[in-house]
C-alpha cells in the first residue's frame, strides 16, 4: 500500500502483539519504526512485510534504559521528521511463584520494563509531539487484563499493570493542551508465544488448573490499527478485548 505519511513507533515489536501490531501498520501505509532489544527478531518484522518493510526503521532499544529511548526517538525524528503514534507495547512477566520467594532482581526487571519503560518513551513522544507541525499525536499503552484482574503468583506484572491504568489517565489529561491522546488497550489471552501457557492449562484463583481459551492474534493488530487511525478529535479511552469464554475477568473463578 502507497505510505500514508503517518509514522508509529511500537515497542516490542519482534515478536507477539508489537509484531502483529508493526505488521498491520505497515500493510495500512504508516511508516514503523521497531523498537526492541534483539535485532534479529526486528529484523525478521521488517521481511514480513515485504515491500512494505521498506518504511520500516529498525532500532534495537532497551525501554529500560533512559539512554536508549533518548537515542530511539532520536533515530525515530532524524528519519521522519515527526511522530503521529507511539504504542507502548514491550512488557516482561517474572515467574509464576509465590509473592515472598520473588527476588528484587526479579521485581525491578518487570517495573524497569513494564512501567518505566513506557513512561520514558512517553516523555520522548511528548517532546517531539508538542512541538511538531501539525501538533500533536496519540500514544496507546498496552494495559493487559491484569490492569483489572491478577492471576495467581503476578504480583509483579499485576502491580505494573494496574499502575499502566494511572499512567493512562495522567498522559491523557497531560495532553489535552497539546493534542496528544491517549488510550489503553487491554488484552487477553491473544495467542502469542507468552499466552501458549494458556492452552496447557494455567492455575485459577480457586487454586485448579484450567486451559483457557485463546483468540487470533490479528484481532488485537486490527482493534490496535482502529484506534490508531481515529482523528486527534475522538479517542478509545481504553478497550479491553479477550475471548468471551476466558475465566476469571467476568464473574467469580
Amino acid at each position: 500500500m502507497a505510505s500514508t505519511g503517518k509514522i508509529a513507533l511500537v515497542t516490542g515489536a519482534g515478536t507477539g502483539i508489537g509484531k502483529a501490531a508493526s505488521l498491520a501498520l505497515l500493510k495500512d501505509g504508516w511508516s514503523v519504526v521497531l523498537a526492541g532489544r534483539r535485532i534479529a527478531p526486528l529484523e525478521q518484522t521488517k521481511s514480513e512485510a515485504g515491500t512494505d518493510g521498506a518504511r520500516a526503521l529498525v532500532v534495537t532499544t532497551d525501554v529500560a534504559q533512559p539512554e536508549s529511548v533518548r537515542d530511539l526517538f532520536a533515530k525515530a525524528k532524524a528519519k521522519y521528521g515527526r511522530l503521529d503514534m507511539l504504542f507502548n507495547n514491550a512488557g516482561v512477566n517474572s515467574p509464576g511463584i509465590p509473592l515472598e520467594e520473588l527476588s528484587f532482581e526479579q521485581w525491578k526487571s518487570v517495573v524497569d520494563i513494564n512501567l518505566t519503560g513506557p513512561f520514558l518513551c512517553t516523555q520522548e513522544a511528548f517532546r517531539i509531539m508538542k512541538h511538531q507541525s501539525p501538533r500533536g499525536g496519540r500514544i496507546i499503552n498496552n494495559g493487559s487484563i491484569s490492569a483489572h484482574t491478577p492471576r495467581p503468583n503476578s504480583s509483579p506484572y499485576t502491580a505494573t499493570k494496574h499502575a499502566i491504568t494511572g499512567l493512562t489517565k495522567a498522559t491523557a489529561l497531560d495532553g489535552r493542551a497539546f493534542d496528544i491522546a491517549c488510550s489503553q488497550i487491554d488484552i487477553g489471552n491473544a495467542a502469542t508465544e507468552m499466552a501458549e501457557r494458556m492452552a496447557k492449562g494455567v492455575p485459577q484463583a480457586n487454586g485448579a488448573i484450567a486451559v483457557e481459551p485463546l483468540m487470533d492474534i490479528n484481532h488485537v493488530a486490527s482493534a490496535l490499527l482502529y484506534m490508531a487511525n481515529l482523528p486527534l478529535d475522538a479517542n478509545v479511552q481504553f478497550m479491553s478485548l479477550l475471548p468471551p469464554k476466558m475465566p476469571a475477568f467476568i464473574g467469580r473463578g
